[in-house]
């Protein structure tokens, strides 16, 4: 027989936080866990790429490193993010080919990192999104409002990206 202190226990275990990093597309708020941010930085001087489709921004050179910048607002279909005063790139850790591949992501601005309960999360909704419905991990119940949890596996699948770069250097060919 278990003691009150084990169930509690279980019960915690259950909804255990995870930490997210907020940050503002336009008037939405989408989030991305932590573990795969890697730091912030200011827009700088981009390196534009021929043959790229419409989301990849470009290149920057980060500590001596080439890492492309993804414009998340392009990803979703949307029209290209304009570079304001609180605009700022995400560099976090994505995979490809079971490499880590670091890659950069425009956004109007960053908020905040929040903890976001397990049990807080609800799965993406069927309709009223204007992401990809697989982009999205779940929706954040944060206070009064809702925070669209990216799932950058989906989302920021550099394998699909490429075949996109592929298809958009093929068009341009032809």
């Amino acid at each position: 027989m278990k003691s009150d202190s084990q169930t509690e226990k279980i019960a915690v275990d259950t909804d255990a936080a995870a930490q997210y990093l907020t940050f503002t597309l336009g008037d939405e708020v989408f989030a991305m866990d932590i573990r795969t941010v890697r730091e912030i930085i200011q827009v700088g001087p981009m390196t534009t790429v021929p043959l790229m489709p419409g989301f990849v921004r470009g290149v920057i050179n980060l500590r001596g490193a080439v890492v492309p910048v993804i414009d998340l607002q392009a990803r979703f279909g949307r029209a290209r993010a304009q570079v304001g005063k609180k605009t700022c790139i995400v560099i976090f850790d994505a995979m490809r080919d079971g490499e880590r591949v670091e890659l950069g992501l425009l956004v109007d601005a960053v908020s905040e990192v929040i903890e976001i309960a397990a049990g807080a999360i609800e799965p993406p909704p069927n309709f009223g999104t204007a992401v990809r419905r697989d982009f999205i991990r779940g929706m954040g119940k944060v206070a009064q409002r809702f925070v669209i949890i990216l799932e950058p596996d989906k989302a920021l699948d550099v394998e699909e990206m490429a075949a996109l770069c592929e298809s958009a250097q093929v068009a341009e060919a032809a």
